[in-house]
C-alpha cells in the first residue's frame, strides 16, 4: 500500500513539474515573441554625432523624442540635419554636430561665436563682424581654427599721406608710421624727413607729411658793377661832364649750394666765387671852365645904326664863330653898334630860323629878366645879364640840356645854356629878356627846342 501510494505521490509531483516547465515555457515564447514583434516594429536611427556615425533602433515618433530617449541635448548653435518635429516613420539618418565657442577681438574689443564651422570667414560671419578689403585679419580668412584660437580683427580707416606735392587718402589699420610707408611703398632718401616720429602710431583721419629734400649746385655769373671816378678838367665848361674812359661791367662766377624742400628752394650757401671778368673803371672830365662874357664898344659907324644893329643880332653869329674855332664851349660876345645911353633897351631882332640837326624835343618855357626878385643878374656859367641886355640865354635843367650847349628855341633863336634855377627841372627851359614887359607877356609856352652842340 505504501509503495502504490509512493508511486501515485510521485506521478502527481511529475506531472506538476512538467506542466510548470510547459507553463514556463510558453511564457518564455510569449515573451521571446513579443520582444521579437516589439523589436520588429522598432525603426532604425543612424545617428552621426560630432563625426563618429552609429545605429540605433527606436520606437522613438520623432527625433525630438529620440534625442531625449537618447539623452542628446541640442543647442541652439548646434547643428540638426532635421527638426525635432520631424517624425520617425522609417529608418532615418539623422547628423547632429555640437557648436563650439570661439574667442574674437575686434579693434582690441573681446566678443565671441557660437558655431560648428571652423574656418575664419565662417566664424566672423557668425559672430557678425562686417569687414571690408582694407580691414587686416588674424589667421587669414580661408584658415581653419579651432576654440582655443583667438581671431583678431583691426578695422581699416582713412588716413591722408602728403608725399611731396602730391597728396592721396589711403586705408591704414593700426600701425606705426615706420609700417605704415612700407605698407604703402613709400621710400626714403637720405635727406628726406618725415613729419612725424616714425615709432608714432597712425591714427585716423591723421596726416602723413613726406618732405622731399635735395641737395644741387647752382652756378650763376653775376655783374660786378663799375667804378665811377671823377677828374677836373678845366678845358671843359663848368657844368659839363665828358667820358675819357668808358666803363665796363666784370662778371663774377658763383658757385653755391642750394637746398630745395618739396622742389621749392629754402636755403642757398656760397661754396666759391670766382672773377671771371674784371671790372673796368670809368673816367669822368668834369669841366671847371667859367664862361666869361666880354663886350667890345667900338667906334661909331655909319653904316651900322643903332636903331638897326642890335646887341642881340650881333652877339649870336661873334659868338658862334668863335665857339667852332675854339672848339669849347665859351661865349665871347662882341658888341658893334653906335654907342647909345647906357639905360637904352635893345631893339628886337627877328628869330633865327630853324637849323637842321641836333636833338629836337618839346618843352615848357617860361621868361626871366636880370632885375627879378632874388636875381643877382650873373647866371650859373658866369654871365653878366645886366651889362649883356642883348645875350640870348636860356635857364635849363643840367640833366636835360647840359650848360655851355648851343640851343635853338622856336620863337626865340639861338641861344646859350648858361644859366639854371630852381624851378627849372626836366623839360622846362627859362628865356632871359631885357625888357620885363616882354617877359611878362610871355608867360607860358610848349616851344621846340633844339640841341645843336
Amino acid at each position: 500500500m505504501s509503495n502504490e501510494a509512493n508511486n501515485t505521490n510521485s506521478s502527481k509531483i511529475f506531472k506538476g513539474k512538467s506542466l510548470a516547465v510547459t507553463i514556463a515555457t510558453v511564457l518564455l515564447f510569449a515573451a521571446v515573441l513579443t520582444f521579437a514583434i516589439y523589436e520588429g516594429t522598432k525603426n532604425t536611427v543612424t545617428v552621426t554625432a560630432n563625426g563618429e556615425q552609429e545605429e540605433v533602433r527606436t520606437h522613438a515618433e520623432t527625433v525630438g523624442a529620440f534625442l531625449e530617449e537618447q539623452e542628446i541635448e541640442a543647442g541652439e548653435h548646434d547643428f540638426l540635419s532635421h527638426s525635432k518635429e520631424t517624425p520617425i516613420n522609417e529608418d532615418l539618418a539623422l547628423e547632429w554636430d555640437a557648436a563650439e565657442q570661439y574667442n574674437v577681438t575686434v579693434d582690441g574689443k573681446a566678443t565671441s561665436a557660437w558655431t560648428t564651422e571652423n574656418t575664419v570667414s565662417e566664424i566672423l560671419a557668425k559672430a557678425d563682424v562686417e569687414l571690408t578689403k582694407h580691414d587686416k585679419v588674424s589667421p587669414a580668412l580661408d584658415e581653419q581654427v579651432d576654440e582655443e584660437t583667438t581671431i583678431s580683427v583691426e578695422k581699416a580707416y582713412e588716413v591722408t599721406i602728403q608725399d611731396g606735392l602730391n597728396e592721396k587718402k589711403v586705408w591704414s589699420t593700426s600701425t606705426t608710421v615706420a609700417d605704415f610707408l612700407k605698407q604703402h611703398k613709400v621710400s626714403l632718401g637720405k635727406l628726406d624727413r618725415v613729419e612725424k616720429e616714425m615709432d608714432e602710431l597712425v591714427l585716423p583721419n591723421s596726416k602723413v607729411k613726406v618732405v622731399r629734400v635735395e641737395k644741387v649746385t647752382d652756378v650763376v655769373e653775376d655783374t660786378v658793377k663799375y667804378a665811377v671816378e671823377t677828374k677836373k678838367d678845366d678845358s671843359l665848361l663848368k657844368g659839363n661832364e665828358k667820358v675819357v674812359q668808358k666803363g665796363a661791367n666784370g662778371v663774377v662766377k658763383k658757385t653755391y649750394e642750394v637746398i630745395k624742400e618739396n622742389g621749392k628752394e629754402v636755403k642757398r650757401d656760397l661754396k666759391n666765387e670766382k672773377v671771371v671778368k674784371e671790372p673796368t673803371k670809368q673816367v669822368t672830365a668834369v669841366g671847371t671852365k667859367t664862361v666869361v662874357a666880354s663886350v667890345s664898344r667900338g667906334a661909331q659907324t655909319k653904316a651900322a645904326p643903332a636903331a638897326k644893329a642890335t646887341p642881340a643880332t650881333q652877339a649870336a653869329p661873334a659868338q658862334e664863330k668863335k665857339q667852332e674855332k675854339a672848339a669849347v664851349k665859351t661865349a665871347s660876345v662882341e658888341k658893334a653898334a653906335t654907342p647909345a645911353p647906357a639905360k637904352a633897351e635893345p631893339a628886337k631882332a627877328q628869330p633865327a630860323e630853324e637849323p637842321a640837326g641836333g636833338k629836337e624835343f618839346y618843352v615848357s618855357a617860361t621868361a626871366y629878366t636880370a632885375s627879378c626878385t632874388g636875381c643877382s643878374g650873373i647866371t650859373a656859367t658866369g654871365i653878366n645879364l645886366h651889362a649883356n641886355p642883348g645875350l640870348k640865354v636860356i635857364a635849363v635843367d643840367p640833366s636835360v640840356i647840359p650848360l655851355g650847349s648851343k640851343v635853338w628855341v622856336e620863337g626865340y633863336g639861338n641861344a646859350i645854356a648858361g644859366d639854371t634855377g630852381g624851378a627849372i627841372k626836366g623839360n622846362k627851359i627859362d628865356l632871359f629878356m631885357a625888357n620885363k614887359s616882354d617877359a611878362l607877356s610871355f608867360g607860358r609856352k610848349q616851344v621846340k627846342v633844339r640841341v645843336l652842340n
